[in-house]
């Protein structure tokens, strides 16, 4: 506040009402996997925001709104590295035995039970998996 930097407070009291509407709604403390939830979908709710600002030519706004996600996830564990991604995967497919997308459910539940701690994109891991097991 002192330092008047005011994208960064804007994403602070972002990331603040956020986590305390989430501990309203759920009537108890949030522990640290449910704050990663919330955090997370802060992020992809600033991703699409600019995507759709871009697409729109409304330029100004999806810079704020990037400004916004370098912020966020400065405050989040750092991402797998592609090696790390590919690695859970390969050992979730091979823990699982699965063959098929049809137990792609499964392949995702363990490779992300390996990333636990980590920022990890399911988008990104989902797509890693059906290439995969595709």
């Amino acid at each position: 506040m002192k330092s008047r930097d005011e994208a960064r407070l804007g994403a602070l009291r972002l990331i603040k009402t956020a986590l305390k509407k989430q501990e309203v709604d759920s009537m108890k403390p949030l522990n640290d996997a449910s704050e990663m939830q919330v955090m997370n979908t802060l992020l992809k709710q600033r991703r699409e925001s600019a995507d759709v600002f871009r697409k729109a030519g409304r330029n100004e706004l999806a810079d704020k709104e990037e400004a916004e996600i370098i912020i966020i996830e400065a405050y989040l564990p750092p991402a797998p590295t592609a090696e790390e991604l590919e690695a859970a995967v390969n050992s979730a497919i091979a823990e699982t035995g699965a063959t098929s997308q049809k137990q792609m459910g499964a392949v995702m539940k363990a490779a992300q039970t390996k990333l636990a701690g980590k920022r990890v994109d399911g988008k990104a891991l989902s797509d890693l998996v059906k290439q995969k097991l595709g």
